[in-house]
């Protein structure tokens, strides 16, 4: 894998998209404060790289989510700056011990407990 990123955007979108959830391009255009045409562009090319996957539940809903290299990428950004070979080492590395969990709905019996959850996010 020889990865491309145009620097800063790519890594916006990524780091945009670490809490593991999906998004559109309409959303992340507001998130990294540039046009959604151009987020348009690029999303389809993170995904062809691996770093993004287009999710559903409709093949072209325009949702994407962070994939396992995606979350290497931005934590090994630094070093693609100064190394590409050893950020591709890294990504490959690091991947396969990445999981990403789907955001989940929990039912709690004290009720305390779930209004903190409230105040919280």
């Amino acid at each position: 894998m020889n990865t491309r990123l145009v620097q800063p955007t790519d890594f916006h979108i990524l780091e945009a998209l670490m809490n593991g959830r999906r998004d559109t391009a309409t959303n992340l255009a507001v998130t990294c404060d540039k046009d959604r045409n151009y987020i348009n562009t690029r999303l389809p090319v993170l995904a062809d790289e691996g770093l993004l996957q287009r999710v559903g539940p409709a093949e072209n809903s325009g949702l994407y989510q962070i994939t396992p290299y995606g979350v290497a990428a931005v934590q090994n950004r630094p070093v693609y700056d100064t190394d590409r070979d050893r950020f591709e080492t890294l990504l490959n590395e690091q991947a396969s011990r990445i999981l990403i969990d789907e955001p989940m709905i929990r039912q709690v019996n004290d009720p305390e407990e779930a209004q903190g959850n409230l105040l919280d996010s």
